[in-house]
């Protein structure tokens, strides 16, 4: 009983802390990732106060967190959306990974640091800064509206790119102590054929599965909860790490229209368990001496470098511009969180010491303060670099970013043809279908530009026979609205009032339109026209009230009769 109670104390202690140094964090615009590490510094023995005592048993929760988080990161894995991206952007994820490593890996023993002589510590350094964290680069970039500017995409194909990387070292991670090719082969076969058996199994089995409990949100969930725990059984059962089935699981039904749904509706969970990983971390944190942050700041400066020569150089090869080049070597300018889970795995099997996993931590924390400055200021500083190499008769010759976005990627935002899907019908409810009918009859060219998001599945392959592209979306979770291209929307339209919409409504609606789509008109339905002149006066172009609508037009439909009578 007195562990249940100490685990229940260290667990309030690691959220409340981690809850205020994050505020802390917030309101000096950094990372919040950052405010949980320096919670857990605080909490811990090495550097704090020693207030939390049940260490393990918060990184047996957090290990849970880590599990959900790359459950997430596959779940964002797209295979179908790669295949999309054209060979120019698996041309950069594989050079962007294999150069830095190469590169850090062949130069780092020059430098004449005191850590990297063990057997493992040299090509742990060398993976764990070819990393960069889809945490922080996302989100600064989602705030700064660029996530679908051509830098901003190829930022997000290198960091789907570096995730499968560091799936591969995952997969061999544990036999690096008996480095045998037949047994790095035979961990290879085994992550083929786990692949091969989640993939056939979500084709086969889960597909029926969530069709069959589609009006169901909350079975949707335990069903996706119950097949990642699975295949990270599988997974260990192996010789595999559960993290890394965690990841193949979430790549299984990333091709379903539900991974939308799966990922909003596991934010929250996720987001509790993750507090606690990286509380965790920070427990770990040992004092910093000068030597530790001398020896960060040359792994910052090294990362940095790197970044710039097998990123830039690339992209500028591939014709995507020099500003492009050097703003996607930019925005990737941090150490991943998927670097600390590496290190900390490695350290489970005794392959780092722990001098190693200090000083990337460290690194970790320190670069993350600085990369919220550099995206910050990363179009400045690309401009920088474009004049220097100006100079050198290097110009920015590059494809026309706006017909990269806007030419048929076969996403949400384009189509085969080159029709840009810019109108977004959301709810496929009933003035939506009369909406589908006109279209039909009188207006078929317009039906290439519009996406309809809903969350019933049954009308997919309806609404995809007659043109329109159907995309899945839960009005109420706004993190499955991200994903459906509103970015690039010219027109948003929500056809469904307040009295049918389940979990929001139409004024919360309207302020998360506002922000995923800061360029698009946004028109709303309403019962009231006292909320349709308040959600006009918010921000929404127009408002749609069906009883007036519908009492216009018994009036005209009256007077004409009554005309024709006299």
């Amino acid at each position: 009983m007195h562990g249940e109670e100490s685990l229940l104390q260290d667990i309030g202690l690691s959220i409340i802390f981690a809850t205020v140094l994050s505020h802390i964090a917030r309101v000096l615009k950094q990372p919040l990732i950052l405010g949980y590490i320096i919670g857990g510094a605080i909490l811990g023995k090495e550097m704090g106060f020693e207030l939390v005592t049940n260490e393990a048993s918060i990184e047996l929760i957090s290990e849970i967190g880590l599990i959900l988080l790359l459950f997430i990161i596959g779940l964002e894995i797209n295979l179908a959306e790669l295949a999309k991206m054209g060979k120019a952007m698996f041309t950069l994820g594989i050079l962007q990974f294999t150069l830095s490593v190469a590169f850090v890996y062949s130069v780092f023993p020059f430098f004449g640091l005191s850590i990297g002589s063990e057997k493992f510590d040299l090509l742990y350094i060398a993976v764990a800064l070819s990393l960069s964290s889809t945490l922080i680069v996302v989100k600064l970039l989602q705030d700064k509206v660029e996530i679908n500017t051509l830098s901003g995409k190829l930022t997000v194909g290198v960091l789907v790119f570096q995730d499968i990387w560091a799936i591969l070292f995952m997969g061999v991670q544990p036999n690096l102590n008996n480095p045998e090719i037949l047994k790095i082969l035979t961990s290879v076969g085994i992550i083929v054929l786990l692949i091969a058996f989640s993939f056939s199994v979500s084709r086969y089995v889960l597909a029926k599965l969530y069709k069959a409990c589609a009006s169901s949100p909350e079975l949707i969930l335990l069903t996706s909860i119950m097949w990642c725990f699975l295949v990270c059984g599988i997974a260990g059962e192996a010789g595999l790490s559960k993290e890394m089935g965690a990841l193949v699981a979430g790549m299984s039904i990333a091709a379903f229209p539900y991974g939308a749904d799966v990922i909003s509706k596991l934010i929250g969970i996720r987001d509790f368990f993750v507090t606690l990983f990286f509380v965790a971390l920070g427990l770990k944190v040992p004092l910093p001496s000068l030597e530790v942050i001398g020896l960060s700041a040359a792994i910052i400066a090294l990362m940095l470098f790197v970044r710039m020569i097998t990123i830039a150089p690339v992209i500028i090869k591939l014709n995507k511009g020099v500003r492009n080049g050097f703003l996607t070597a930019l925005n990737l300018a941090q150490i991943s969180e998927f670097s600390l889970v590496i290190l900390a795995l490695g350290a489970g099997f005794e392959h780092i010491t722990p001098k190693l996993q200090a000083v990337i931590l460290t690194s970790t924390i320190i670069a993350s303060i600085l990369s919220t400055y550099i995206i910050m200021y990363n179009h400045n500083i690309a401009a920088t670099f474009e004049r220097l190499l100006a100079r050198v008769g290097i110009s920015d010759q590059t494809e026309e970013s706006g017909n990269d976005d806007k030419a048929g990627h076969g996403g949400h935002g384009g189509h085969g043809d080159g029709m840009v899907r810019d109108i977004i019908v959301l709810g496929y409810f009933r003035i939506a279908r009369a909406f589908v009918e006109y279209l039909e009859d009188l207006s078929p060219s317009l039906i290439k530009r519009i996406i309809i998001a809903d969350y019933n599945p049954a009308f997919k392959d309806e609404l995809t026979n007659k043109g329109f592209q159907w995309a899945y979306a839960d009005l109420a979770h706004p993190d499955s609205l991200s994903h459906i291209g509103l970015h690039d929307a010219s027109m948003v339209i929500c056809t469904i009032s307040d009295s049918f919409l389940k979990g929001t409504n139409n004024n919360r609606l309207l302020s998360t339109l506002s922000k995923l789509a800061p360029n698009a008109k946004i028109i709303l339905t309403s019962d009231e026209p006292g909320e349709a002149k308040k959600l006009v006066a918010d921000g929404a172009q127009k408002v749609i009230i069906p009883g007036v609508i519908t009492g216009e037009f018994l009036y005209d439909y009256i007077s004409r009769g009554m005309r024709n009578n006299e």
